[in-house]
């Protein structure tokens, strides 16, 4: 089978739990460095999957690898190869598909509510699931493309995800792991002191209770992940 190329973005945001949901299924997977300088693939038929993780920057930043990145997202949609983004990752993948993304209302950093939506493309995504506690850390948000099925919403960003075919866009990190939480509670110090709003948590409050808190979010990821990887080219 093909590998699932995995596109890293800032060295922060690998693809955590992500990488051992594939590894636990047997699924080959190549990581591709674009904070290292790798290139962007030009073919998507070289991977059984595309999956773009989350970053600093925008994707409305003048970037060379964006442009490159948003053709390889259309080509994997002209070929029916699933493309899974977390974060910067799903607003590549609004952006691609003809939508657009621009600042948030606020800025949306720590734990907080996600609800699933009552339609049947949200259920086929997330089964009896009614709502769940995610992981956030974003201040822009993709508006939903022209035939894309809006699944989960939150108080503080209405789009958190999008279904398109086998494709799905996430603004949520449902990826995170507790090193990764640690680790971007201590270089995100920053921008949390910067943000005094209730959609801002402080890092004491984003490691309460932790290990229970990403168990519960990596049931939540098992779901999704499980269902995207069934449209994977085998």
């Amino acid at each position: 089978m093909k590998p699932v190329a995995i596109f890293r973005h800032t060295p922060g945001e690998g693809p955590g739990y992500f990488s051992a949901f594939l590894e636990r299924h047997l699924l080959p997977a190549e990581l591709i460095r674009i904070d290292a300088g790798a290139a962007v693939p030009a073919d998507p038929a070289d991977f059984s999957g595309l999956v773009f993780m989350g970053g600093p920057m925008s994707v409305n930043d003048p970037l060379p690898w964006i442009d490159r990145e948003l053709a390889l997202i259309r080509a994997a949609r002209a070929n029916n190869i699933p493309v899974l983004g977390h974060c910067l990752g799903g607003q590549l993948m609004a952006r691609a598909f003809g939508a657009t993304v621009a600042l948030n209302p606020v800025k949306e950093i720590g734990w907080g509510a996600v609800r699933v939506l009552d339609n049947p493309t949200a259920r086929a995504w997330c089964g009896d699931l009614g709502e769940f506690l995610s992981f956030h850390w974003h201040g822009e948000t993709f508006t939903l493309p022209a035939g894309a099925t809006h699944i989960l919403a939150s108080p503080y960003c209405t789009n958190q995800a999008f279904v398109l075919g086998p494709h799905l866009g996430l603004q949520c990190h449902v990826e995170m792991t507790e090193a990764m939480i640690a680790s971007w509670c201590q270089s995100g110090a920053a921008e949390i002191a910067a943000c005094a709003a209730p959609s801002v948590q402080q890092a004491a409050q984003m490691q309460t209770n932790l290990a229970q808190r990403v168990a519960a979010l990596h049931a939540v990821a098992d779901r999704l992940y499980t269902r995207w990887i069934g449209g994977l080219r085998r």
